[in-house]
């Protein structure tokens, strides 16, 4: 065998990836491909779980804890503020509701925006060394996003009926609303991850939008106060739909905690609002993943 011959074997193949502005991959291949890597960011997710709080004390309670201590210091934040005695069954309503929109917000939906953001950015090494599908850096974060807030809807039912509230027949519904803020969290992750790449001052901002986020939907209060307010000024309470988690969230506590089943506009303004974002979010972040190499 000759030296050609040999060189021709062992010539190892170059690609070359250059910036774009528009355009998504071929669909069929990318989602076969997505398909098939899922284990890797099932890995890349468990990895991200059992890595928080390795080094405290409490370690993995603090999944629990945590968002426990931030629904009692709000909880006595709105006895402070509101200044009048309530009945003792009127204050386990109120707590009850601010734990299962509380722990729903702040651990799925606010931690597939944090960790989610950060995906791109936090993974470049292994964007520069791998070759497969962006999308799964984004949809993994999702996926250890959801399954930290699981032991906290374990501790929301036991909160519910600690304090003697019934578990409503309708709480089979919840589900929906969780599906409808899985994908409307997974729709604006794959959003600003694909926007810290060219501007990284994103997870700074996304802080305190997190926050503003948190005030302006029916967490630290019931859908119906703002909805009544509006009408006695003369203003429809159909633009709070304009906030996608006023329904989200707004179902998500009337199944759990009264056992009202929402009106249907609730249920059409949640499923646009999720549908919408999550195929906007991908869309996006596929035109754009390719030129991610280049930009970290």
């Amino acid at each position: 065998m000759n030296a050609t011959r040999l060189d021709e074997d062992f010539t190892s193949s170059v690609h070359v990836y250059e910036p774009h502005r528009n355009g998504l991959p071929r669909l069929r291949p990318y989602f076969k491909a997505l398909w098939q890597r899922r284990p890797f960011a099932i890995e890349m997710s468990r990895a991200s779980i059992r890595a928080d709080n390795v080094n405290t004390f409490f370690g993995q309670i603090w999944l629990v804890l945590n968002p426990l201590l931030l629904a009692c210091v709000y909880f006595l934040l709105l006895m402070i503020i509101r200044g009048r005695n309530n009945s003792f069954d009127e204050n386990v309503v109120r707590f009850v509701h601010l734990c299962a929109c509380l722990f729903v917000f702040h651990i799925f939906f606010a931690g597939c925006l944090r960790q989610g953001a950060s995906s791109v950015v936090g993974g470049g090494k292994l964007l520069l060394n791998m070759s497969f599908p962006r999308l799964l850096l984004p949809l993994a974060e999702v996926r250890t996003a959801f399954f930290k807030f699981l032991p906290t809807l374990a501790l929301f039912f036991v909160i519910l009926l600690g304090f003697g509230r019934p578990l409503h027949w309708e709480a089979i519904m919840a589900p929906a609303f969780l599906l409808m803020l899985g994908l409307f969290g997974a729709g604006m992750a794959m959003i600003f991850a694909t926007m810290q790449v060219y501007f990284r001052d994103i997870g700074n901002f996304l802080t305190y939008m997190i926050r503003m986020w948190l005030y302006l939907s029916p967490i630290l209060w019931y859908p119906e106060m703002a909805s009544d307010g509006l009408e006695r000024i003369g203003i429809p309470p159909q633009v709070l739909h304009v906030n996608p988690l006023y329904s989200m969230l707004g179902g998500w506590s009337d199944l759990l905690v009264r056992g009202q089943i929402p009106a249907a506009e609730w249920w059409i303004a949640g499923t646009v609002w999720s549908i919408v974002a999550f195929v906007a979010g991908a869309v996006f972040f596929m035109s754009r993943e390719r030129e991610f190499a280049v930009r970290l």
